[in-house]
């Protein structure tokens, strides 16, 4: 009986420490922060097979009288009643884990900047513009004008609106005595733009050593900027024979517009024979500088003659200018005794290059083609002259 019982507690100390093996964890503290749920909390687990050394416990518990239900709790572990061997002991034993750092944060610390301003509001959002459109933006708030569709600067049309009223109240003529005050002004008037000024003008002093020919071409006016006393004359001969053709003009010219005068008078020819003319004519500036004059003559025979003619320069130098120049003559009827014949009657082209030594004074070198029409062809070759005839000239364009 007695060796019974001291087996039957050798037995029981065996299987002690099966039970009291110890958790290589056990005395740290496991981070609370990282624990992983177990998958099978909750679960229903089978009960475990009797081990091998199941009968081994059942007949020592029976032996030594060890509670009913520890037998059942080891059950369920598989390897319980079996001595594990042991273990090496764990260095990090009775340390308490520190718990893992949380991520740090990149803007920790950091003063986040402050929100933009809105822009200020635009007075036109929500607006639809004059000829605007559809909008490009699909999220315009508006609808903004075309970028390129209006007219500035000298796309601009020139306007025709009336000038302002002239102002007729002078509040000087309350003060000063009014007869004083209006000679003061008409004074003011002549000295600013009122003035009478004069000018003579030889466009045309030349002479052609092939035939040893002569021509000139003059012109002149007294007045104001409005009106004005015109006179013009204009003629060749030969040297040996005398003058060939020579007329004047006295015209009064009146601007009726800002570069053109108009102009009516008096025509009177020397040569070939004297005859006197009604004159009615026009003087021009075109734009870019181009210069034209033209005439209607109707003599006292009731012959009806005109007369155009034209020139520009071009300016090469501040002295140097080049001008091409063209005069044409027209009749309405056949002259015969002036070799003159219906139509077209005559035409003279000439470029001459003048070297300005002064404004006023500028000697020049050219070349002049001159050739009849028409009837009036027929007549100059009748009296044994040639219709058409190129010369060299040399001369002077000056004014005073």
């Amino acid at each position: 009986m007695i060796r019974t019982s001291l087996l039957a507690l050798l037995l029981a100390g065996s299987a002690g420490p099966a039970f009291a093996q110890a958790n290589p964890h056990a005395g740290h503290a496991m981070p609370t922060a990282s624990a992983t749920a177990d998958p099978h909390a909750g679960h229903q687990m089978p009960a475990a097979a009797p081990g091998p050394h199941a009968s081994h416990r059942a007949s020592a518990a029976s032996a030594g009288g060890a509670p009913a239900e520890a037998p059942a709790e080891a059950s369920a572990d598989p390897h319980a009643g079996h001595a594990m061997p042991p273990t090496a002991a764990d260095p990090h034993a009775g340390h308490q884990m520190p718990s893992p750092p949380a991520a740090a944060d990149p803007h920790a610390g950091h003063t986040m900047p402050a929100a933009p301003a809105a822009p200020p509001a635009d007075p036109h959002a929500g607006h639809q513009m004059d000829g605007a459109a559809a909008p490009a933006d699909p999220h315009a708030g508006h609808v903004m004008g075309p970028a390129a569709g209006g007219q500035t600067g000298a796309d601009l049309p020139v306007g025709d609106a009336p000038p302002p009223p002239v102002i007729r109240d002078n509040m000087a003529d309350q003060v000063f005595d009014v007869r004083a005050m209006t000679r003061a002004r008409s004074i003011l008037e002549e000295e600013h733009g009122g003035a009478r000024v004069s000018k003579l003008q030889a466009d045309l002093l030349e002479w052609a050593p092939k035939g040893d020919r002569y021509s000139w071409q003059v012109e002149g006016w007294y007045g104001g900027d409005i009106n004005r006393f015109a006179f013009k004359t204009e003629g060749e001969g030969q040297s040996g024979e005398g003058v060939e053709s020579a007329e004047v003009q006295l015209l009064y010219s009146r601007a009726v517009a800002r570069y053109t005068d108009l102009q009516a008078g008096l025509r009177y020819d020397l040569e070939p024979r004297g005859r006197a003319y009604a004159t009615v004519g026009v003087d021009a500036l075109f734009p870019y500088w181009f210069e034209a004059e033209g005439a209607l003559f109707l003599s006292d025979k009731g012959d009806l003659l005109a007369r155009v003619e034209g020139s520009y320069d071009f300016r090469l130098t501040q002295r140097v200018i080049l001008q091409p120049r063209a005069e044409l003559e027209f009749s309405a009827q056949d002259i015969p005794e002036s070799q003159i014949g219906s139509g077209l009657t005559r035409g003279e082209f000439g470029l001459r290059l003048r070297y300005e030594l002064r404004r006023e004074f500028a000697p020049y070198v050219g070349v002049s083609y001159e050739r009849s029409f028409g009837d009036t062809a027929d007549f100059v070759r009748a009296h044994g002259e040639k219709a058409a005839a190129t010369r060299l000239v040399v001369g002077l364009r000056a004014w005073f």
